[in-house]
């Protein structure tokens, strides 16, 4: 089961727009997602995520164009909220109810990929609440 995916994107988002979660969250990354998503093996406390160049990034920071894509799983909810605090003093509170869907993914390309069809081109925050994690857990051949 998915939830519905609110995706923010250039216009709505910008640099230093803060992802709040609940305490205690946990990320799983997603490796290769363009090519043959699978989550990796390592495991963080939210906010820091591996990013797509391996890094590690503290994904509540929004950040300017170009940083490297972080795509992850998240869990460890016991309440179903988030919260995008905008730079510009807005803020937007989702809401779900984390007994029906436990997980969190989290898709954030800030213009790093040259994978077709973004090409460097696209500025986004996209999270959807799901029912299970839908991606297999391995660990990437060397």
């Amino acid at each position: 089961m998915r939830g519905v995916e609110r995706r923010f994107s250039a216009g709505q988002l910008t640099p230093g727009t803060r992802l709040v979660l609940p305490r205690g969250i946990r990320a799983v990354p997603v490796l290769d997602y363009y090519r043959r998503p699978y989550t990796g093996s390592a495991r963080t406390v939210w906010p820091n995520v591996i990013a797509a160049d391996g890094s590690t990034v503290d994904a509540s920071v929004v950040p300017d164009r170009g940083a490297p894509t972080r795509i992850a799983i998240l869990s460890g909810f016991t309440e179903g909220w988030y919260e995008l605090r905008h730079a510009t003093g807005r803020t937007d509170r989702v809401a779900w109810d984390v007994r029906k869907l436990p997980v969190l993914f989290l898709y954030g390309e800030f213009g790093a990929t040259n994978e077709a069809p973004y090409h460097n081109r696209i500025y986004t925050l996209a999270l959807q609440a799901l029912s299970h994690n839908p991606y297999s857990r391995r660990i990437a051949a060397k």
